[in-house]
């Protein structure tokens, strides 16, 4: 799958999943989120799901 292919609304889609996953599992790995949430996304979609979730730590860290 190309992410560019993606709509902006899968991409939102999940990013709202990832930080929803994140607040319920802080300690979680990337690979147990592309475990829990894989599934719910296009089977090519575990790259993206870490590449959010990195972000998402990311920000989180620097309080943005």
């Amino acid at each position: 799958m190309r992410v560019r292919a993606d709509s902006p609304e899968e991409l939102a889609r999940a990013r709202a999943a990832v930080a929803a996953w994140r607040d319920q599992n802080p300690a979680g790995t990337a690979g147990q989120l592309a475990a829990a949430l894989g599934g719910q996304f296009h089977p090519d979609y575990g790259p993206v799901l870490r590449g959010i979730l990195f972000a998402i730590d990311r920000e989180r860290a620097a309080g943005t």
